[in-house]
């Protein structure tokens, strides 16, 4: 029985809470609290499991909740924590579904040992190219919706410096009045791409699941790249292959990096605030 079970995707962390083991608040003002990296646990957003008993030969309902409260329809990295998390704890499952807001997505367990774990997220919405001016500078821009919103810049040579100069002004852009997720993406060759990542709830990280998915949509939409691409971001590496009917899968490592309690005092603060 513990408070919570932390997960890492390429550097993208989320806290994994499952009601069955603990009482934790995961409301918003608790979640904030959870994530900040000095104060609470640490992550880039909560996972928190339904209430009751989880039957993993029916979907399983995931919440997601962003560092900064807001919700999450659909985190690619956190529904394939949630696919290993619940194959370690229930030996012989390789296959899960999970519903999220944004639909149920199928994860699949590929190498328990190693971590690798697929999901299949459907098939994203992109939008027409564009031009977006943010902070007074102006990209190439498409719009993609795979549960999350997403505005993908198209640049001739991306670094994190470039992410944290431009990433708030376009998450927060007048365009884009619930926010928006940005990855600023180079084409390296027409199957592989480098993005850095901008999240409109957890700020810059070094990895997102659906950002790699949603730039690979952008570029296969305008031709850039074929049906299976490597994504490389500052955490590692994603493959992410987009099928004839456009659904995407994506796969990668997932590694569980610990599990724990919270202490009496930051379980008071929380509790406190929710």
């Amino acid at each position: 029985m513990v408070d919570f079970v932390k997960y890492q995707a390429l550097g993208n962390d989320y806290l994994l809470v499952d009601p069955a083991e603990t009482d934790l608040p995961v409301a918003p003002a608790a979640v904030r609290l959870l994530c900040d990296r000095r104060l609470g646990v640490g992550a880039d957003g909560v996972l928190s499991l339904p209430r009751g008993p989880v039957r993993v030969d029916r979907p399983v309902a995931l919440h997601a909740v962003n560092a900064d409260g807001s919700p999450c329809a659909r985190s690619a990295n956190g529904v394939r924590m949630l696919g290993l998390h619940l194959a370690r704890r229930h030996p012989g499952v390789a296959r899960v579904v999970v519903l999220t807001p944004a639909g149920e997505s199928v994860v699949d367990v590929r190498d328990e040992a190693a971590g690798l774990v697929e999901v299949e997220l459907g098939a994203a919405r992109v939008d027409a190219p564009g031009e977006l001016t943010a902070a007074g500078r102006r990209f190439d821009v498409s719009a993609v919706d795979n549960g999350n919103p997403h505005a993908v810049l198209f640049v001739d040579d991306v670094d994190a410096a470039l992410a944290h100069a431009f990433g708030e002004a376009v998450a927060g852009h007048e365009r884009f009045p619930d926010r928006v997720n940005a990855q600023f993406t180079e084409v390296l060759g027409p199957d592989a791409l480098r993005v850095e990542v901008y999240e409109r709830g957890a700020g810059h990280t070094p990895a997102s699941g659906a950002g790699a998915c949603a730039a690979a949509s952008a570029a296969h939409a305008r031709g850039l790249t074929g049906h299976r691409v490597r994504v490389e971001m500052a955490g590692g590496a994603v493959e992410v292959v987009i099928g004839d009917d456009g659904a995407v899968r994506l796969c990668g490592e997932v590694e569980q990096v610990c599990a724990g309690d919270v202490s009496p005092a930051l379980r008071r603060r929380l509790e406190g605030i929710a």
